[in-house]
């Protein structure tokens, strides 16, 4: 049995561990299902123990997936590295943030687009962007993102070079969880879970999803997928979103409007205020591990983003600072979406080759500082954290 082959033996049996104690699966999507059945480990400092012991004759794809493991169980048994050592461990990046004058310049980035649909700056902004993007019932959202798929693939497989298959499934659910909405599978698979307690569907809504999950994570998946079973690949091929690729996964996720729909205005609106916001939270994530007290970053988060309510800002920090799988994780949507925002932005020859990787191989942040050398510090270049609050009514 190849290490590969060992690494992934031990990540199936620490799944199924963790699903046989309620808990979430650590495998995301499977690129391998028809790997071999395993049975539970007992406990996770059994997986940690084996996982340790083949670190030592591991390099390349599986020493970083090795390295996030670790880090994610050593966390999970009780370990509080600083954020930059448990963020360099799981995400493969650095966490130095970035400076105030460029995060102002990405907000005035989304005022404009705002004010282009005649849209204010304040606690409604967010709910008249919503009608703005179309409303929806909650029972056409199906239909609608499956429509906004079929119609949006056929670029992104030209964007991408990929001719890989697959299955979309459509499940609702309500849960007390962040998300809006997950997608999770296993080879040509995909299955799209909307939380319906956090979901607002919109007809711009629509095409996010579709490009974000389907498209983008669906698609993305089935491709290594497809990969894995005609050749032997060199990397692990189980993705966990605690893993090095995730920031390659949700980076593009979120910015693949701004490769395919460019001139929807409305669209635009809302990647351009995603972006901004995510550089927001990049810095109450920083400010939380840095010890600053909670109610100082929520009322950063309050003067930043008028329109948050309190639950929502609540969940957010905790997010950041109390849960392990979230302070590694959540980091590598600002981290992601900020690199990719600027690949958009970058010659198309560099985003072309970039793209093709990305439906190849999940990449990790090191691989895409190689494929584009001149491409901005992921995880930002540094820069302190002045906290706001918010204005005296």
């Amino acid at each position: 049995m190849s290490l590969r082959d060992e690494i992934e033996a031990v990540l199936r049996a620490w799944n199924a561990h963790e699903i046989e104690r309620g808990g979430s699966p650590i495998i995301d999507f499977d690129c391998f299902p028809g790997g071999p059945q395993v049975e539970a480990a007992p406990d996770r400092l059994t997986v940690y123990r084996r996982l340790a012991e083949l670190r030592p004759d591991a390099d390349g794809p599986p020493a970083s997936r090795l390295d996030a493991d670790l880090a994610f169980l050593g966390a999970l048994l009780g370990e509080r590295p600083s954020l930059d050592d448990y963020i360099r461990a799981t995400q493969g990046c650095g966490s130095a943030g970035w400076p105030d004058d460029y995060i102002a310049e990405r907000a005035e980035m989304a005022r404009r687009a705002l004010a282009d649909l005649g849209i204010g700056w304040g606690p409604d902004a967010n709910t008249e962007l919503r009608q703005a993007e179309g409303l929806l019932d909650v029972n056409e959202a199906p239909d609608a993102i499956r429509q906004a798929a079929q119609e949006l693939e056929p670029a992104v497989r030209e964007a991408t070079g990929s001719t890989a298959p697959y299955t979309l499934t459509i499940e609702t659910t309500e849960v007390d969880a962040y998300w809006a909405y997950w997608l999770d599978g296993a080879g040509d698979r995909v299955r799209l879970r909307l939380n319906l307690p956090n979901v607002e569907f919109t007809q711009a809504g629509a095409r996010q999803f579709a490009l974000h999950e389907v498209l983008g994570h669906g698609l993305q998946s089935a491709s290594f997928a497809a990969r894995a079973a005609a050749e032997d690949v060199p990397w692990v091929r189980l993705l966990s979103i605690h893993g090095p690729q995730q920031v390659m996964l949700e980076g593009l996720a979120q910015a693949w409007p701004l490769f395919i729909l460019p001139d929807d205005k409305v669209l635009m609106a809302r990647v351009r205020l995603s972006h901004y916001t995510q550089l927001v939270l990049a810095q109450v994530h920083r400010a939380l591990n840095a010890g600053t007290p909670a109610i100082e970053c929520a009322d950063h988060l309050r003067a930043a983003v008028p329109w948050w309510s309190g639950t929502t800002i609540a969940g957010y920090l905790a997010d950041r600072g109390a849960d392990p799988t979230h302070r590694s994780y959540m980091w590598a949507y600002p981290a992601g979406f900020d690199w990719f925002t600027a690949l958009a932005e970058a010659d198309v020859k560099v985003s072309r080759e970039v793209l093709n990787a990305a439906y190849r191989d999940p990449l990790t942040p090191a691989d895409l500082a190689e494929l584009w050398p001149e491409g901005p510090p992921i995880g930002g270049p540094g820069g302190p954290v002045r906290l706001r609050k918010p204005p005296i009514p």
